[in-house]
């Protein structure tokens, strides 16, 4: 899922996607373990598309704007 699509969801929606996300990390780094996994790079995939719902839930309990600096948007709170 692209940054924007994450900025247009709700926060609730965003952490539930990220609650899901993190699920299916642990499952991955399960398969991994025991040799079962298909696409190891789904790892790196998975853990990047976790920081980036990471940082949007962050930006919206700061209220900050897409594109704004995280600086400004403190300041601004």
């Amino acid at each position: 899922m692209k940054t924007h699509e994450m900025r247009d969801m709700t926060a609730e929606e965003l952490l539930q996607h990220h609650n899901k996300l993190v699920e299916e990390l642990v499952n991955i780094r399960i398969k991994l373990a025991v040799k079962q996994l298909d696409n190891p790079l789904r790892v790196r995939m998975l853990r990047r598309e976790i920081a980036r719902s990471k940082t949007v839930l962050h930006e919206k309990q700061l209220g900050a704007k897409p594109g704004e600096r995280l600086e400004a948007a403190k300041e601004s709170a």
